[in-house]
């Protein structure tokens, strides 16, 4: 295999949907990556936060090869048991009472629309439907997640677009009173959002929040697709708010490299949902399961000290760096605001250097594997360090 085939092949056939970087990665363990003719890299993406346990963890790898010989999809029609023993685990783990299974971060969420909407309809009238978001949320690409998502360059090409989506300022708790009325079933929101550039929630607003869905009777959807199992250093985000929503949808790194997307309910939402009013053929694939099982039996109270640790050493050597303004989310979920570079452009100067990193927005953002040791912080810091130091102001300060 050579990269130039690789490229070339991928660009005559795969529709192009996403701007690829124009690197092939041939095989990975841990934080490492290495392309067809030897190219090292580091990796602080964890394909998008989803490689929580870096390249082919062999507990994982093991996992999911012994079940893939085994049995490798059945459908929900009967049971298996890596589904049940990993909707266990997370129902105890969260305090939930019941997990339906998907395949993505986006039917989670739509899986939790549905949920939502179930329990108001049930409860009160047919027209109460309507979910209020936040601005600046990024909820999926479906066409039901992408009106959820607040932000309107989604909301082109390819409406039109569903009815009962409302959008509310982040952080401005009147705002969302004031939408709030005889049609409004449920609140959704990110605590940190990550498209929208890694920006966390202040605690106060978020337990107004709560508070308002309480008085009203509002289902409170959290998206931890991004933020859930362990990328914040809890196993879930909420815990850093001492927040317990009425559904949660995780995604991502629960899988630890397969897909999966889950939706937590608690009692009173899921007891609405029962035999046809959702499914999914793939869901709770035994696979997929075994897979899932092995990460979340890897996040005991050792393995998330790690991740603080290593968040808090991250954060400490990224604000000694040139040209960082601020720094934003939490844990190993990194934002990077400069005064006076363009993000894409450190980004490929990363790249160059063997740092593999993200965007998001204005800023660099960082979600490297959980797993990852003081010395791969170092590593990363210094190369980091080495890029802003050759670089030149491309961007004016009070643009940046």
């Amino acid at each position: 295999m050579d990269s130039e085939k690789v490229i070339k092949r991928d660009n005559e056939y795969v529709l192009h949907t996403y701007n690829r970087n124009p690197i092939v990665l041939e095989k990975g363990h841990g934080l490492r990556a290495a392309g067809p003719e030897g190219q090292q890299y580091l990796d602080f993406t964890s394909g998008i936060g989803v490689n929580s346990l870096g390249y082919c963890d062999l507990d994982w790898a093991e996992a999911v090869s012994e079940q893939a010989h085994k049995l490798q999809h059945t459908s929900n029609l009967y049971y298996t048991a890596p589904c049940g023993k990993l909707a266990k685990k997370l129902c105890k783990r969260t305090g939930m009472s019941k997990v339906f299974f998907g395949n993505s971060g986006a039917e989670a969420n739509e899986g939790a629309i549905k949920a939502a909407r179930k329990y108001s309809v049930d409860h009160y009238r047919k027209d109460r439907t309507t979910v209020i978001t936040l601005v600046n949320s990024f909820h999926g690409r479906t066409i039901a997640t992408l009106t959820a998502t607040g932000q309107e360059v989604f909301h082109n090409y390819f409406g039109p677009f569903n009815e009962g989506f409302l959008y509310a300022p982040a952080g401005d708790i009147e705002a969302l009173e004031e939408l709030v009325d005889r049609t409004t079933c449920a609140v959704m929101l990110e605590l940190i959002q990550g498209e929208g550039g890694v920006m966390a929630l202040d605690p106060d607003y978020v337990q107004a929040v709560r508070k308002l869905c309480d008085e009203k009777d509002l289902v409170l959807i959290v998206d931890e697709v991004q933020t859930g199992v362990g990328r914040t250093g809890t196993f879930l985000c909420c815990e850093h708010y001492n927040l317990k929503p009425d559904v949660v949808t995780l995604a991502k790194g629960l899988g630890g490299g397969l897909p999966i997307g889950a939706v937590l309910m608690n009692e009173k939402v899921a007891e609405g949902m029962g035999p046809g009013t959702h499914g999914s053929t793939f869901g709770g694939n035994p696979v997929v399961c075994a897979g899932a099982n092995v990460v979340v039996d890897r996040m005991d109270q050792s393995f998330l000290a790690n991740v603080n640790e290593r968040a808090v050493q991250l954060r400490a050597g990224i604000a000694k760096l040139p040209h960082v303004k601020s720094i934003s989310g939490i844990g190993l979920m990194v934002g990077i605001e400069f005064y006076d570079l363009k993000a894409a452009d450190v980004l490929a100067a990363c790249r160059e250097a063997g740092l593999l990193v993200l965007t998001a927005k204005t800023r660099l953002r960082l979600l490297p594997p959980l797993t990852l040791s003081e010395h791969d912080v170092d590593m990363a810091l210094e190369i980091l360090s080495d890029v802003l130091g050759k670089m030149e102001p491309t961007a004016p300060k009070e643009q940046a």
